[in-house]
């Protein structure tokens, strides 16, 4: 294989899984070019979880479509930056060696259960496809896999000779989620996996998905926009904003030193449920047109710290602590703090 897996390990030998190093990706289309990601990097170690937090359109399900290789082309177009799973480049790969990693090292789950899988085939034969492919078992053998699986995420073995459409919303999400697990990834990707799911239901799938973490040891990058699924599963924060991230860090440092005024305007817009009068506080404005950036800090026109500076200059790297970075011209004060009126994940 063209991209051996490597053992490279971290200071305190925990293996690192997960490498995205100047992830750039555009959609360039006939008239204009979508501008979706520009400049991402983080890193992932085993059985850790990262949440990739921002409004829609922030680009967090393309950097988890660049990490699989799936970014459609034409029209996306990955301008530069490199992926690096389990040791593997991922942007180097042919195809054949691409397929021999997905659902092997790396897994997906993606954002819709009801059009994630296939109608004229069994959730049985969907889960056993893949455990053929990599692990080559006979049908019986990987069908049997297929039916533990099922019984894993909660549903009964077998139900494995049933189609998607004899399932609820709920089921489909942990067919999918059954699907990815079934050749035990180290890597698994979760695109937004609560959003099609009641209330109830998103509090199973959440607790099945950290269970089935520290059961396999599977590093975790959680897509949402949803702040409590954050605190609830995410050991590190990246929160992102037109393509970029602002503030990176573990769940502490973002949620109980927050430093980008992106951040304190996510957190300041939650419900205050210790106030039931207290009014929404929105951040104003919307997101840039990704086809037209602006040229200095893409969040400046709505944030209300904004200088001259901001809007002329892409803001730099500043490191708060070993673990904390930010990205904000306004720190170039050294008494500039933002203002939190918001509890820890909305809790008041």
């Amino acid at each position: 294989m063209g991209s051996e897996i490597n053992d490279r390990t971290v200071q305190d030998n925990k293996e690192l899984v997960l490498e995205v190093e100047d992830l750039i990706v555009h959609y360039v289309l006939q008239e204009e070019t979508v501008e979706a990601v520009n400049g991402v990097s983080f890193s992932l170690e085993r059985g850790k979880t990262i949440g990739l937090v921002g409004e829609t359109g922030a680009g967090k399900t393309t950097t988890a479509l660049a990490i699989m290789n799936l970014v459609p082309d034409p029209p996306g177009v990955i301008k530069n930056g490199t992926i690096t799973v389990c040791g593997h480049k991922m942007l180097d790969l042919s195809a054949n060696q691409l397929e021999k990693i997905r659902g092997k090292d790396v897994s997906m789950i993606f954002q819709d259960p009801m059009t994630s899988l296939n109608p004229v085939l069994t959730v049985g034969d969907q889960i056993a496809e893949s455990v053929m492919l990599h692990e080559n078992l006979s049908y019986s053998k990987a069908f049997k896999r297929a039916q533990e699986m099922l019984e894993m995420v909660g549903i009964p073995g077998t139900r494995a000779t049933e189609y998607p459409h004899q399932f609820s919303g709920g089921m489909k999400q942990r067919v999918g989620i059954a699907i990815a697990l079934a050749c035990n990834p180290k890597l698994l990707l979760a695109d937004e996996p609560t959003t099609a799911l009641d209330v109830t239901i998103q509090a199973q799938v959440l607790d099945m998905i950290d269970d089935l973490k520290r059961e396999l040891g599977t590093a975790l990058v959680m897509i949402t926009h949803d702040l409590g699924i954050v605190a609830k599963t995410c050991d590190l924060v990246a929160v992102m904003y037109a393509g970029r991230i602002v503030e990176y860090g573990t769940l502490e440092d973002v949620f109980d030193r927050t430093m980008h005024p992106y951040t304190e305007g996510l957190f300041n817009s939650l419900p205050d449920i210790s106030n039931r009068k207290s009014q929404l506080q929105p951040i104003p404005g919307l997101m840039p047109d990704p086809t037209n950036l602006p040229r200095g800090c893409a969040f400046a026109p709505r944030c209300r710290y904004a200088t001259a500076a901001c809007r002329e200059e892409q803001p730099s790297r500043r490191e708060v602590s070993e673990t904390h970075t930010v990205y904000c011209s306004a720190y170039d004060d050294p008494n500039f703090q933002i203002e939190r009126t918001r509890g820890r994940g909305g809790n008041g």
